[in-house]
Parts: C-alpha cells; structure tokens; sequence
C-alpha cells in the first residue's frame, strides 16, 4: 500500500473540522427542534471518524523522518497515541450515534437518551481530539517535524535552516549576545550565498551586531540586488546609509537616503530614517 505521508497535514484538519462541528450540531439538536440536525450530526461523525482512521495511517507512515530528528522521538510517540486514542473514542462516538440515529427512526423509547449520550460522548471525543492536535502542533511548531515530510522539497529543509538561525540570532541578541548572533547569520549566509534577502541580514549583522561599518559596506558593493526589485533595493539603499552613518560619514548617508526618496517618494521608511539622520545632534 503507498505510503501516505504526504496527505497527513491536510486531513487531520478535516478530521477537526467534521468532528466539533457533528458535536456541535448533536448539541444544538438536544435543545432546537430541526429535524436536520441529528442527520447531520451523524454524517458528520460519520466522516470525521472515517477521515480519523486515515490520519491514523498517514501519521505513522509520516513518523519516520520526524522520530529521527534528535530528540523529537517522544513528541512523536506521544502524539502517535493521542492520536490513536482520538480514532478509537471517534469510532464509540459513531457507534453510539448509529444507535441514537436508529431509535429515533424506528420512534422507540431510549431515543432522547441516546442522543444525550452522544452529546456526552461527543464532548468528550472533543478534548480527546483537543489533546491530540495540540501535541501534532508542539510537533510541528516546537520540532519542525513535518518539514519535508509534506512535500519532499529539500528547499524546505534550506528554508528551516535560514528560519532557524535568524530566530536564534534574535534570541543572541536579546539576552546581549551580538557576537553569537552574527555568528550564526554568518554560518547559514556563506552556506547560501545566492540568497539575496539573507545576504542583505548579513550586511545588517555586520552593522548591528559586530560594528564593522567598513566591511558591511564591501559586502554591499558585492551583492547585486535586481532592478526589478524595489523592495530589496530599498533595504539595500537603507543598509548602505545605516552603514556609512555608523562609519561617520552622514553626509554619504544622507545622500543615499536622498537619491532613494527621488526614486520611492512614498516610502515611509526611507522618510522616517531621513529625517532621523537630520536631526541635530
């Protein structure tokens, strides 16, 4: 049987969605007289429980990869169980409505007990569900466990590794460590050399957190942003200003900041950063 991995982000959020909305309805059905509700309802269970039963398969066979990652192998354990669990009260919810559906048909006694005992159920079924999908995000959010697991993209993992280390350089900076910060921007921008927006944190970096105006400033005149650009030839623009600023030269600075606001009159940014360099000292 081909593995189903790949389609493991796409339904559990319709195992989500199918399951609170049937318990939904099941609830309002207990207090509002519409004959579509309990119909509903179940078709609705009916459908999450059976799109659970998929999700159950596409996790395991997408766990590999993510159990290899150093030390997410428990989060993935326990979100694999939680996950089993939420299938299996899925398939007791279902049961119990199939009851309430055929009492209520055949107008027997038991009826309206059933169809509270489905909403209890449901409820329950819910946080089941809750637990389950609040230990699949930890897994994604917390352990990047789903990157290239979806799509098989080696571009993802490049992009994790880029997101990475520019998270980790803001932490460096804000518990006063510049150096470190640098350092790791550093590391992935040199292992990516033709990424322009990464190259351009670089020369931030190098303004901000090691204070080397000098050597930001070859780095710029090394990059070539295209014409077509706008946006990164403003950061550009903006970076060589801050650059020669910081290297004492304002009137340079002010220069490049003029030339910009000829070419992007309407950016604020390039305003603002104008009227800061003016400022009398």
């Amino acid at each position: 049987m081909p593995s189903l991995a790949a389609i493991h982000p796409q339904v559990v959020h319709f195992v989500v969605a199918l399951i609170i909305v049937g318990v939904l309805f099941r609830l309002l059905s207990l207090g509002v007289r519409m004959s579509w509700l309990s119909p509903a309802a179940l078709a609705l269970v009916t459908l999450g429980t059976l799109a659970s039963v998929v999700a159950v398969r596409s996790g395991v066979d997408a766990h590999g990869p993510v159990e290899r990652v150093p030390g997410a192998r428990p989060a993935v354990v326990e979100h694999e169980e939680w996950g089993e669990r939420a299938r299996n009260v899925f398939l007791i919810l279902l049961a119990v409505e199939a009851v309430a559906a055929t009492l209520t048909a055949r107008k027997v006694g038991g009826a309206r007990t059933a169809q509270v005992v489905a909403a209890v159920a449901g409820l329950a079924a819910v946080g089941v569900l809750y637990r389950a999908a609040d230990l699949g995000g930890r897994l994604v959010y917390g352990y990047a466990g789903g990157v290239a697991v979806n799509t098989g993209d080696p571009e993802d993992v490049s992009r994790l590794l880029i997101a990475a280390a520019h998270q980790q350089a803001n932490l460096d900076r804000q518990s006063g460590r510049p150096v470190d910060a640098a350092a790791i921007i550093d590391v992935v921008a040199e292992r990516f050399p033709a990424h322009l927006e990464l190259q351009l944190a670089r020369v931030d970096s190098i303004i901000n957190d090691r204070k080397e105006p000098a050597a930001a400033l070859a780095k710029l005149d090394a990059i070539r942003v295209p014409t077509e650009d706008t946006r990164l030839r403003v950061r550009a623009g903006l970076l060589r200003s801050g650059a020669l600023a910081a290297s004492g030269d304002l009137t340079a600075a002010r220069q490049v900041l003029e030339t910009l606001k000829s070419e992007f009159p309407a950016n604020t940014q390039i305003q603002r950063r104008l009227a800061e360099i003016t400022q009398p000292r």
